[in-house]
């Protein structure tokens, strides 16, 4: 490994930040402070505010802005790649065995570095719009069979675009936030009124989510070519999941209460150009999209995912999912190319879900409403504990990590407990 990606800080081998990962997030270092711009590396977390006030962004972009003295990353991610490319060259640099700015600077490095541990995280930017699509085919295939039966489980739609709903900003939370059971209506027994109460079919789903960074005019759209230019980076995502309220609502239009009640995200932003070793052929698309879903790169990414539940008062979760991005039929770049193509303008911050990811397999289907095949199948966790979909009381964890060479790249944790409904 050269010298520059050997930081002067110990990080270990097992560590999902490592000196090519440097993802962004905001942070405050007590409850009692301001949030601010900040990197993850090894256990720590670099204030990116204290680097700039020390005068050590030296180049062109990002000598004279204030982006990092921001309270969101809002700023920076509007900035665009170039931008992008020289805050993680000289954020490298800094953290290099080889650099003595920060490694000899004592005090700075008072300022600048926090335990990871001792840090409060918060959303890293003003979310102003949030969209979820529905872009892996094994769950689409899945939720065809459950809900229409085997012979017409994925709709003629579905193979031209990537279908997808706008989502509430508004709930968008940062992992480690408790999620309240939602309580609405659910369908009607024969000829009895609906039913009314808290979600028994309470759901998780997997999914990675892309925060928008340049955005685009109304009335304009974004090449096919160009949209990898318009993603700041990634998150884990949970859009939490009320099956049987979704189930009773959902048409016409869609979800509403079955989805509007809390979507978390993982506090860290892992940049495209983090992933880029990890780059993967996308699956074959048959029929063949229209011309403006067809770029000259057609990518995914290999980024092994994992879901956990930890029943409350149990010491360890048990492991309920495992898949893979790189499952997602249609690629980030296709969804945001979508988004835009009605005119439609994106801005910097807005989120776009890639909807629930599920391999080919049970062991990777990524909901509990393909795990049960919707409440008929029991499951078992640590202990002998039973579940069909979310108690009370239950963690939901999810992480992303990609093995390198001799490091990791990963997301940390997207997490989440649910609590009792209001009564």
């Amino acid at each position: 490994m050269a010298s520059s990606l050997v930081s002067f800080l110990k990080i270990s081998p097992d560590s999902h930040f490592s000196m090519q990962n440097l993802p962004y997030g905001v942070f405050k270092p007590t409850a009692e402070q301001q949030p601010r711009p900040g990197v993850a590396i090894g256990d720590y977390v670099l204030d990116l505010s204290a680097i700039a006030r020390a005068c050590l962004l030296q180049g062109p972009l990002l000598k004279d802005s204030d982006c990092f003295l921001q309270p969101s990353l809002n700023s920076f991610m509007a900035m665009g790649k170039p931008a992008w490319k020289e805050a993680r060259t000289t954020i490298q640099k800094l953290l290099s065995v080889d650099e003595r700015a920060l490694q000899d600077n004592l005090e700075l490095q008072k300022s600048a570095l926090f335990p990871m541990s001792q840090v409060q995280m918060v959303l890293p930017c003003v979310i102003g719009d949030y969209t979820d699509f529905y872009a892996s085919k094994h769950h689409t295939k899945n939720c065809g069979i459950i809900f229409r039966g085997p012979e017409n489980p994925i709709l003629p739609n579905w193979l031209h675009l990537p279908v997808a709903y706008h989502g509430r900003a508004s709930s968008v939370v940062i992992s480690g936030t408790d999620i309240v059971r939602p309580r609405g209506q659910m369908r009607p027994l024969g000829n009895s009124p609906p039913g009314f109460g808290p979600s028994a079919k309470l759901d998780f789903e997997l999914e990675m989510a892309m925060l928008v960074g340049p955005g685009n005019e109304l009335g304009t759209s974004v090449n096919i070519d160009d949209a990898a230019d318009h993603i700041f980076g990634l998150v884990l995502m949970n859009d939490w999941s009320a099956r049987d309220i979704q189930a009773w609502e959902a048409q016409p239009l869609g979800p509403f209460l079955g989805k509007n009640f809390g979507t978390s995200i993982s506090p860290w932003i892992v940049t495209l150009e983090a992933l880029e070793t990890f780059a993967c052929e996308a699956p074959v698309q048959e029929p063949s999209p229209l011309p403006y879903l067809t770029g000259k790169i057609f990518r995914s990414y290999d980024i092994p995912l994992e879901v956990a539940i930890k029943p409350a008062g149990e010491e360890k979760a048990s492991v309920v999912c495992k898949s893979n991005a790189k499952h997602l039929y249609w690629t980030f770049e296709q969804q945001l190319t979508h988004h835009t193509i009605s005119g439609c303008n994106l801005r910097p911050g807005d989120l776009l879900g890639s909807g629930t990811i599920s391999g080919p397999e049970p062991g990777s289907f990524g909901s509990l409403l393909e795990i049960s095949w919707n409440g008929k199948n029991q499951f078992t966790l640590g202990n002998n504990i039973s579940r069909t979909f979310i108690e009370d009381g239950d963690e939901v964890i999810l992480t992303a990590c990609c093995q390198g060479d001799g490091y990791k790249v990963g997301f940390g944790a997207c997490s989440g407990k649910i609590l009792p409904a209001i009564s």
